[in-house]
């Protein structure tokens, strides 16, 4: 099936040559086409344009008249913990109330009350709640995902929560990558013995992921109150020795030197980064590492912000993720995380559309087939309502813009 998207307004985020990412200054450049074209066949983008140069088309194509409407890639969300048993808004109203993220974590809430409530849920459950989120996030405009693991803590509640991201990825259109984050905290059980657990995630827990394919990558959560480098750089290199690539949670509550150990590990991504200095900087500068940001936990903790501005100068690339989760991060509109990208971080319109597309399908390791309108490249769309330009999407944070969204060269809402 082949169609023909005419009368564009602006097709945005377009390329002749595929790029791995964009970083610095060139964080800044949005490139655009006004008053274009652009050609779908199969699942793929075949051609664009301006409209001055559209190819004649027989009446086997299908016509999609979009005037006065903008056309962008879809966008990656790189991080998201979408598979959870149950929502922790009792937790909300103690934050309100005046407890950390780290008192919460220690009375057993946090990532320990959603690891119970994972252990009691089956399989048919989780797949039932999490197909509700993935729908909700592609009528959002995200056209693909990862999913981390990470509230299972045992071997048996880990290798579940993976085969139901199996699962997932069967039953949407979208593209997503599977994360295994045994690390992700010290289960109740071994209190006092983080070093014994460890050494489960690595004898057990990773070779029967491994064993039933069942990650694309591997994470770890670096960070004060939680792994330290040494279990990290542990866990990741025997994460490497079964083909699993990290992708690390680094330096939200301190610098933790997770930033150091994920670069040393050729890490695809290290995220939160809220603690980041020039130490940190100089190590992602040499590397191959996407510095990833996740402005909706910091807005939903009310936490400390990632000195994104510092890092673009200095010549690096960012990525913007959601983070979704029940915790400290329950959205993933990624279309919000563009706005709280500009708004909170000073980052221009150019920079977050770049950021949630380009850069952070770099972040998923999608870069080749997901991010931008390049031929070649899925057919992965969002056609906007009619509006005055791109730097209305962030502008008008509460507003639902995206029209329709196709996925796989198939409209999908």
């Amino acid at each position: 099936m082949k169609t023909i998207l005419i009368n564009i307004k602006k097709l945005i985020q377009v390329e002749e040559l595929s790029r791995k990412w964009v970083a610095g200054k060139d964080m800044a450049v949005l490139p655009f086409i006004d008053n274009a074209y652009l050609i779908v066949e199969g699942d793929k983008i075949i051609d664009f344009g301006e409209m001055k140069d559209v190819p004649v088309i027989d009446d086997s194509v299908i016509e999609m008249d979009l005037n006065g409407r903008i056309v962008m890639p879809t966008f990656c969300d790189s991080h998201t913990h979408l598979v959870y048993a149950g929502s922790r808004e009792i937790e909300y109203v103690d934050k309100i109330n005046g407890l950390s993220y780290e008192e919460i974590a220690a009375r057993g809430g946090g990532i320990l009350n959603s690891a119970k409530r994972m252990e009691e849920a089956s399989e048919d459950e989780l797949v039932e709640s999490a197909l509700l989120r993935l729908n909700e996030i592609i009528g959002f405009g995200t056209g693909a995902v990862e999913i981390k693991s990470g509230y299972g803590l045992s071997v048996e509640t880990e290798l579940k929560m993976l085969r139901v991201i199996k699962k997932l990825k069967e039953l949407v259109p979208i593209e997503i990558k599977a994360t295994f984050l045994g690390a992700h905290a010290v289960p109740v059980d071994f209190k006092g013995r983080q070093t014994e657990y460890v050494d489960k995630v690595i004898s057990e827990m990773i070779p029967q992921v491994a064993s039933e394919n069942l990650a694309d990558y591997i994470d770890v959560f670096c960070d004060n109150g939680f792994f330290t480098v040494e279990d990290t750089d542990r866990i990741l290199n025997a994460g490497v020795k079964y083909g699993l690539r990290g992708k690390i949670h680094a330096n939200e509550l301190d610098y933790s030197g997770g930033v150091q150990v994920g670069v040393k590990y050729n890490a695809l991504s290290v995220d939160h980064l809220e603690f980041i200095g020039d130490k940190e900087i100089k190590s992602l500068l040499s590397s191959e590492t996407m510095p990833t940001v996740l402005p909706g936990a910091a807005f939903f903790l009310n936490m400390k912000e990632s000195p994104v501005r510092h890092m673009m100068n200095a010549g690096l690339p960012i990525a913007l993720a959601s983070d979704y989760n029940p915790g400290s991060s329950p959205s993933g509109n990624m279309k919000f995380v563009m706005s709280l990208g500009c708004i909170n971080y000073k980052m221009t319109p150019e920079e977050v559309i770049n950021a949630t597309t380009l850069n952070s399908a770099y972040a998923m390791g999608i870069q080749d087939t997901h991010g931008s309108i390049c031929k070649g490249k899925k057919a992965n769309l969002i056609i906007t309502t009619e509006i005055t330009g791109y730097e209305y999407l962030p502008y008008a944070y509460t507003s639902n813009l995206i029209e329709a969204v196709m996925i796989n060269g198939r409209l999908i809402s």
